[in-house]
Parts: structure tokens; C-alpha cells; sequence
């Protein structure tokens, strides 16, 4: 195969689409969010989040450390991940600006959507201890998660290993 070039051999590429990629968001369960400390340190944690219209959203409680870390800078990223093997691997990531949203409306339909996505996941209420609940039920907010630049994602199940690539020691 070639692309044109003098005996150069065309890559297949191992990115996905901008549809591709956004699938592969809202399919994922688990979103990993990096936020940053005051002193430019990161705080990467793990967030169960929904996609709609291409942005990212999660609620959290309103004492949350993110909720502080997003109010005083903005800039986030965001990972979704999957595969065991590696020749499985799929991931996307987003860098973001990171915005707390206080609307209740919008905080309510995140929750719903959230509720929605994860419901069979979710520790039933009364099986939590009395902190536990009071911490989830206190006031929340949502952050939305506004992608910027391009995104970087990857799918091995593209790479060709077939014969194009010689043995190792040939």
C-alpha cells in the first residue's frame, strides 16, 4: 500500500474519528478527571460523568476539593479507557476548561442522567452509613467539561500486524 510517496508504505491510523471518539466517551463508565492544586499540581481522580453534545459533565457535592480546584483554574483533562490486552487498548483524551455550574436545573438533569447511566451500579441509599448519605445529599453542583484543542485517542485493534512488518531478528 502507499499513499503516493516514493516507496513509502501508507500507516493506518490508529486514531478515531471525531464521531468515533465521542462514542467511545459516552460509552465508557468510569472518566478520569485531572484537575489542578494552586501550586500547578495535579489531582487526577475518577468520576462517573455523562456526554451530551460533545462536553462532558459530573456532579459532585458543593464542598468537594475539585468544586475548589475548577473555581480557581480551569484547565482539566479528561480520560476514558478500555481493553485488557494491549492490542485492546482504546482510549480518549480530552483537555478541557473546567466550569462549576450552580444552576439547579442543570445540576438536576446531570443527577437524572447520571442516575440513569449508573443505576444498577449504585450503592442503594440505605445501605450507606448516616455520613455517607448526608456527604451525597448536601448541595452539589455539576462541572461541565468543555473540550478544547484537539482530541487524542488511539485504538490498537487498528494496527496492522500483519506480514508488512519483518519478524524480529530477520
Amino acid at each position: 500500500m502507499s499513499d503516493g510517496s516514493a516507496g513509502q508504505p501508507q500507516r493506518r491510523s490508529i486514531r478515531l474519528s471525531p464521531e468515533e471518539a465521542w462514542t467511545v466517551v459516552g460509552a465508557a463508565h468510569t472518566g478520569i478527571f485531572t484537575s489542578l492544586t494552586r501550586s500547578d499540581q495535579p489531582v487526577t481522580l475518577p468520576v462517573w460523568f455523562i456526554a451530551a453534545d460533545r462536553v462532558v459533565y459530573f456532579s459532585t457535592p458543593a464542598s468537594a476539593k475539585k468544586v475548589a480546584r475548577v473555581r480557581n483554574n480551569g484547565a482539566a483533562s479528561f480520560l476514558v479507557e478500555s481493553g485488557q490486552q494491549w492490542s485492546q487498548l482504546t482510549a480518549v483524551h480530552l483537555s478541557c476548561r473546567a466550569v462549576v455550574i450552580d444552576d439547579p436545573a442543570l445540576v438536576a438533569w446531570v443527577d437524572q442522567e447520571k442516575e440513569v447511566k449508573y443505576r444498577s451500579f449504585r450503592t442503594a441509599h440505605q445501605e450507606m452509613t448516616a455520613g455517607t448519605r448526608g456527604y451525597y445529599e448536601s448541595s452539589r453542583v455539576a462541572i461541565r467539561l468543555d473540550p478544547i484543542g484537539k482530541i487524542l485517542s488511539w485504538d490498537n485493534a487498528r494496527i496492522d500486524t500483519s506480514s508488512s512488518m519483518p519478524e524480529p531478528g530477520t
